[in-house]
């Protein structure tokens, strides 16, 4: 780990390279997740049924596949290094997301989505790359900016797809309206895996498996193994908070104006607006985090966050809930960079991997929990008790914080 202040020779060009993959990576996926289920209502007789089913199985089987191989890759990483990790990422992706371009059915869409899973993490390792090459000064607004790659993807994302779909359908029919997403998702998913191959340089020298130490005697070595644990905790909670809201938005969108023929307009602005307040809050944020520490901004994140929810579960109007998922949005760039701040600067260099793949097996967990519990309350009770359940879960979230981050100098 690097205590100078000072960056290292071609730093530059590797954070540069990191950030637009990252990017590319989160357009990628918004560019053609939104779009699934109409894919696969269009490529046979599926009931209304059997189309819900499919689609919750190309989302749900992603992450899941993710949070049960990411500990292998990890431990690959500490071994082989980062860059060899966002090269097998980016290759496998452009090849799978290529390849579901010629799905003839739903079950290929799943299976195709089940591998792009078991191989992802090209963000997770591009930040834990850039993280171990960076000075502890500058952490912060690091993991702050690398952050911001993936929302600025997602933000871009679903926009770009929708007007490439309804361009090619338009033009090849609606089938190949939405393939075409695909094959260039899969194109730019290959100049990334370039890109990283050639352009990105790690000061990594090569583990063997019989120098390796066990995880078990790693984590008995860490200053505070408890604060560890709560951060892959936070990490959980937090991403399961930003996708509780999701399967629902639209809907509770529809219901505050159900006589309006602009609700998908509207439903995407208030989707949107989270991701441009992370944008515009995440620099200041990471500077704040690397002068007062991590875990006072994670504690400021997870309280204002919690705090939003209320007004979100009592508002009837989709502007101010607009206004408020923005302010959640600037909430937010102080919850999950805040948490791999904590991470990267209280794991030692040769369990780096392992440490951040652990992480993004909590993550992808988080995602499959969000979704399942956004959409089971949301049909058990109603939309506004969505919000109430997800305040609640950040609220706990500060409270395990406050319980496990005693020792202030494991933020320093």
């Amino acid at each position: 780990m690097k205590s100078s202040a000072k960056l290292p020779a071609g730093w530059h060009k590797a954070f540069y390279t990191l950030w637009l993959g990252c990017f590319i990576t989160g357009m990628g996926y918004s560019m053609t997740m939104p779009f699934i289920s109409l894919f696969i209502a269009d490529l046979g007789h599926y009931s209304k049924l059997q189309i819900s089913l499919y689609s919750g199985l190309a989302f749900a089987v992603t992450f899941i596949a993710q949070a049960i191989v990411s500990p292998y890759w990890g431990n690959l990483a500490d071994r082989k290094g980062r860059k060899l990790m966002c090269m097998r990422a980016s290759g496998v992706m452009a090849l799978t997301i290529t390849a579901t371009g010629f799905a003839p059915n739903a079950i290929y869409i799943i299976v195709l989505r089940f591998i792009q899973g078991a191989f992802s993490g090209y963000i997770n390792n591009a930040t834990a790359l850039i993280a171990g090459e960076t000075p502890h000064q500058r952490s912060g607004w690091v993991m702050s900016q690398m952050m911001t790659a993936g929302t600025a993807g997602n933000l871009v994302g679903p926009l770009l797809g929708g007007l490439l779909s309804s361009f090619f359908g338009n033009w090849l029919g609606a089938v190949w309206g939405y393939r075409i997403p695909f094959f260039i998702t899969g194109f730019l998913m290959l100049l990334v895996f370039l890109g990283s191959t050639f352009l990105v340089k790690e000061e990594f020298t090569p583990v063997s498996r019989a120098e390796m130490k066990p995880m078990k005697e790693i984590m008995h070595t860490l200053p505070n193994v408890k604060l560890i644990i709560a951060m892959f905790v936070t990490t959980l909670l937090v991403q399961a908070a930003n996708m509780s809201i999701d399967p629902i938005v639209s809907l509770y969108v529809k219901s505050m104006m159900p006589n309006s023929n602009n609700i998908a307009f509207v439903a995407g602005v208030v989707a949107a607006t989270p991701g441009l307040g992370t944008l515009l809050a995440a620099s200041k944020i990471g500077h704040k985090m690397d002068e007062i520490g991590p875990l006072k901004i994670l504690r400021v994140g997870l309280v204002a966050g919690a705090i939003l929810f209320i007004p979100m579960a009592l508002t009837s109007s989709p502007w101010v809930l607009a206004a408020l998922r923005f302010l959640l949005g600037i909430a937010s760039a102080g919850m999950l960079p805040a948490a791999q701040t904590v991470l990267t600067l209280n794991t030692p260099p040769e369990s780096f991997g392992r440490i951040f793949s652990y992480n993004q097996s909590f993550q992808a967990i988080g995602s499959v929990f969000g979704s399942l519990m956004g959409s089971t309350i949301s049909g058990l009770f109603n939309y506004a008790t969505v919000f109430w359940t997800t305040g609640l879960t950040l609220l706990l979230n500060f409270m395990l914080i406050i319980l496990f981050s005693l020792r202030k100098t494991a933020s320093k």
